[in-house]
Order: structure tokens, then C-alpha cells, then sequence
């Protein structure tokens, strides 16, 4: 039977036989390959995910070979674990490979060098003769007459092989080596850990009723390059940091990968403390493809009371003015379930066509129930502030006066609130103040000023300062 294989790196174009180079692979083997029969897979933040896969697997007595394919291309080897659940005594495990040389064109090609091949190309031909070099431009031929013949890869359309090599896999394969002591049919668990797979939360809030509610909703995206789907999987998604010692390796990441999203519905994860990660569990199966995207929703859309506040720190931001949206993840509040970490996007209602428009955006780290939620949107438009030092006296090498005043100005027609912040240093006490400070931290201090619709109002502070 003559066998060819086209297609070479896309510089050898023609035919290509019905009969495929992984079926003939498959055929030529003598190895029976474990047929899955559940799957379930744990994500991680950190580009990590546990892979649990069963497997039916009939062993004969004494020693035998075990391959495993559809793993993942980015698994760790090191973290592989092979185990049988329904007669565990009665195998030894006496070796482990993980096989990742998959085929290609130049490792088939170096298959061949010393071996007699045929080439045809567009104009002349066919070259019978002896492979015996490769690259990956040319190919260099001993033809019978012993004459050497190099012949390019663009006029070449097709190439026969003589026969099938051994040692050529396509697909990644785990490989194990057994020592049996009853030949049966064991149910089987393999695990590792596989990289470049990676889930976030994605949050939608649209802020309502004079920015006094916050609708949010949830997603969490999955992205899988790992190199395997995952089909009708048991899904689990792990918040939290979780430390890896040696973090599996990169791999190249895949371009071009498609989004898939799930409706909105009732709850879908069932959410749970574990060890000190917060643990969730699809209550469902999924299909999760490679290279895919699949967006599922983590929790039905809630209404939460909200604070929009405005925040001015003249030494950090000069004369802007942020705007943002704090709320407690409080049942009080209409919340109260741990948020894992990921991005929220801010929606506004304009009112004259009931469409919503894009406000802003902020990341929120993991935030457990009863923690304040700070979404920072943008910097106001219509509201200004001004920092000037009107006073500094040295009254001693180690001890100083200063005397500062910020300017704010609100050119909106209605009136705001404004938190502005100061931060100090060293040993500090307020000797005189406009308005009344509150004290956030050691180093941080605080005046909630009113400003009046399209009107200013003016802070003044005089602080005392040891070294």
C-alpha cells in the first residue's frame, strides 16, 4: 500500500488521500487506547486547572502499556496521577511518559533519510531516488543514475512513502507501564495539572434611580488554550491565591478563539467556603472547547443600594475630581455573597431614549461578604479642585508649620458633596481647620465639604509637623 502525505508546511500542495496519517497511525498499532468516560475539570485565577478524566480500560494479566490521548498540550507532566478505582491492589504502576513529539512534516521527512521516496512536482517528475537530507526549503535526492538531485519545496505537489514509520504520534499521549495481576476491565482515574487555562469575573452594573442603585450582574469567563476541549464536563471554579512553588511552563498562546455565552439565568453555581479559597460549582454540565471563550452567568442580577462619591486628593490626582460608586456587599445592602476578583463595567440609563451608555470601569480584587466595594468610574467633568500652600514657617531643625488651602468648584446645577483627602506626615497635629477633619489612618485625613450648585467652597488647614 502506498501512503502519502501532502501538504508539507504548506509548500507541497495536491491530493490527499482519504485514508489520513493519524487513522493510519491509529491502525498500525497494536495498542489499545483508554476510552473516556467522565471528565471533570477545577479552574484556577492563576492560569492553572486540575483535570480529573475516567476511564474504562481492559488489562490483560502480567505487564502491559496504558496510552491515554486528548490530554491537554499544556499539561505538567510532573503533576500527572494514574490510579485504578475498582481494583487498586491489583496494579503496580512501574512507569510513567508523557509523549509530545507529534508529528510534522520535517520529523516524517526525517523519518525517511537513507530511504527511497518519489516527488512529484508541477513540471517534471516524478524523482525517485534515495532521501538523503531535508529542509526546510529544499530536498536533496540520490537518484539511481547516482546523480543528486535538489529540488525545491514550492514546484513540489506531492510526496509517496514507501511505508508507515513507527514512533510517530498526533495527538499528546500519556504513556504508563503496568504490572497487572488480574486481567479485567478497571475503572480508571487520571489527573494533572494542565496551564493556559484561566477563568475571571466580569461584572455589568447599570447605575439607577439618581445613581442611588446599582443593578449588577455577573459572568465568569473561562478561556481555554490548554490544547483539549473538555466535553460535557463537571465544572468547578476556585477564587483565591492559590501559590504555586514552580508554575507550570508557557506555552505559545492560540489566536483566534472563539466566544460563547451563556444566558443569563437562575443560579448555576452553587458557591461554598473551601480551605481558605472560596469554592464554585456549576450545577450543570458544560462543554468547554479549546480555544474558546465561554462566558456562563455566576449569580442572578441584584439591585444594591449605592453611594456615588466624589474624591479629591489635589497632591495625587492635581485638579481632578474621581468619581466613584462604593456600596457594602451586605444582604442589607442586597448583596452579601463573596465576589471573586474581575472587572466591572458602569452603565448609565439616559432617560430620553431608555438606552444604556458606557460610564466607566474599574478591576475589584476578591471581596468577602460584608467588605466595602469601591468602583472607580472617571473624574468628574464640572468639578474642580485647587491645592496651594499659602504658609510654611521652620520653626526648629525638626518641627514645621504649614498652612494649606484647597479650592473647590462645582459648575453643576446641583449641589455635591465632596471627600477630600490629605496625607501627612510624620508627628502632625491640626492647629487650626475651616472644617471639621476626621482621621482615617496614621499618615490620612479627611473633610466632607459641601458645595453649592454652580459655586465654590474653600478648605483652609494649618498643620504642625515633627521629625
Amino acid at each position: 500500500m502506498r501512503n502519502v502525505y501532502s501538504s508539507m508546511q504548506n509548500h507541497i500542495k495536491g491530493p490527499v488521500m482519504k485514508t489520513t496519517l493519524a487513522a493510519l497511525l491509529l491502525c498500525c498499532s497494536s495498542l489499545s487506547f483508554a476510552q473516556q468516560q467522565d471528565i471533570s475539570i477545577t479552574v484556577y485565577t492563576n492560569n492553572l486547572a486540575l483535570v480529573k478524566d475516567l476511564r474504562a480500560l481492559e488489562l490483560p494479566k502480567g505487564k502491559s502499556e496504558v496510552r491515554v490521548t486528548d490530554v491537554a498540550s499544556s499539561i505538567d507532566p510532573t503533576s500527572v496521577h494514574f490510579k485504578s478505582l475498582s481494583n487498586a491492589g491489583d496494579i503496580d504502576l512501574l512507569e510513567q511518559n508523557y509523549e509530545y513529539d507529534l508529528v510534522s512534516s520535517e520529523k516524517l521527512l526525517q523519518k525517511y533519510i537513507d530511504q527511497e521516496i518519489t516527488v512529484y512536482t508541477k513540471q517534471d517528475g516524478p524523482f525517485q531516488g534515495k532521501l538523503l537530507s531535508a529542509s526546510q526549503d529544499t530536498i536533496m535526492l540520490q537518484m539511481k543514475a547516482e546523480n543528486i538531485k535538489i529540488i525545491t519545496f514550492d514546484p513540489i505537489i506531492n510526496i509517496d512513502f514507501p511505508a508507515l514509520p513507527g514512533g510517530l504520534i498526533t495527538k499528546p499521549t500519556l504513556v504508563w507501564l503496568v504490572d497487572n495481576k488480574k486481567a479485567g476491565i478497571h475503572k480508571t482515574e487520571v489527573s494533572y495539572l494542565t496551564a493556559n487555562i484561566n477563568w475571571h469575573a466580569e461584572y455589568v452594573a447599570v447605575s439607577k434611580k439618581s445613581d442611588g442603585m446599582l443593578e449588577l450582574n455577573s459572568w465568569v469567563s473561562i478561556d481555554n488554550q490548554s490544547g483539549v476541549g473538555y466535553e460535557n464536563a463537571r465544572l468547578k471554579l476556585i477564587a483565591g491565591e492559590v501559590h504555586l512553588a514552580s508554575a507550570p511552563s508557557d506555552r505559545p498562546q492560540a489566536k483566534g478563539y472563539a466566544m460563547m455565552a451563556e444566558e443569563a439565568a437562575p443560579p448555576q453555581f452553587e458557591e461554598k467556603q473551601f480551605f481558605e479559597y472560596h469554592l464554585y460549582t456549576l450545577q450543570r454540565r458544560a462543554t468547554v472547547k479549546n480555544n474558546q471563550i465561554k462566558q456562563i452567568a455566576l449569580f442572578p442580577p441584584a439591585e444594591i443600594k449605592v453611594d456615588k462619591i466624589y474624591f479629591y486628593n489635589g497632591a495625587l490626582y492635581g485638579d481632578d475630581v474621581r468619581v466613584t460608586l462604593e456600596f457594602n456587599n451586605s444582604r442589607d445592602s442586597g448583596l452579601g455573597i463573596p465576589l471573586p476578583k474581575g472587572k466591572v463595567r458602569v452603565y448609565k440609563e439616559d432617560e430620553a431614549d431608555n438606552s444604556l451608555e458606557f460610564v466607566g470601569e474599574d478591576l475589584i480584587d476578591h471581596t468577602p461578604q460584608d467588605e466595602k466595594v469601591r468602583i472607580f468610574v472617571g473624574n468628574a467633568f464640572d468639578i474642580k479642585g485647587e491645592r496651594i500652600q499659602k504658609e510654611m514657617n521652620q520653626l526648629s531643625d525638626r518641627m514645621r508649620e504649614e498652612t494649606w488651602q484647597i479650592t473647590l468648584r462645582n459648575h453643576k446645577q446641583e449641589d455635591v458633596t465632596v471627600v477630600v483627602e490629605e496625607n501627612l506626615w510624620g508627628d502632625w497635629k491640626i492647629r487650626k481647620e475651616s472644617h471639621p477633619h476626621k482621621k482615617k489612618d496614621a499618615t490620612t485625613i479627611e473633610f466632607e465639604i459641601p458645595v453649592p450648585a454652580d459655586g465654590e467652597a474653600v478648605v483652609e488647614y494649618t498643620v504642625l509637623l515633627r521629625w
